[in-house]
């Protein structure tokens, strides 16, 4: 299948208030993010590098030893085994996730 409706798709909860809805490939995974207010994805790592993008509200990013705001448009690059958390800040808000190799775990 090439083509999917998000909105169809079923989500999986990856922390209370914070859910998924994944689409891959043999070599990447795409994830679609969305945050209820105050949600929060706690500090983790994994071998697998991810980029994302804010697509709607705001969140609180940290990446190592950075924190930074991100609002719509804003880019972040996390590499592979760097420990990092998100949280939601005024509101719900939603990222475009990308995992490359494929994380089996958000696959359903």
């Amino acid at each position: 299948m090439y083509y999917f409706d998000p909105i169809e798709r079923q989500s999986k909860e990856l922390a209370p208030g914070v859910l998924a809805r994944t689409f891959w490939g043999d070599k990447m995974l795409m994830s679609v993010v969305e945050f209820l207010p105050g949600a929060t994805v706690p500090d983790h790592s994994h071998a697998h590098e991810q980029v994302g993008i804010v697509l709607e509200g705001e969140l609180t990013m940290t990446i190592g030893d950075q924190t930074k705001v991100l609002r719509p448009g804003d880019v972040y690059v996390i590499p592979g085994d760097v420990e990092h958390n998100a949280k939601a800040e005024g509101g719900p808000a939603k990222v475009l996730d990308i995992f490359s190799p494929v994380r089996d775990e958000y696959k359903y």
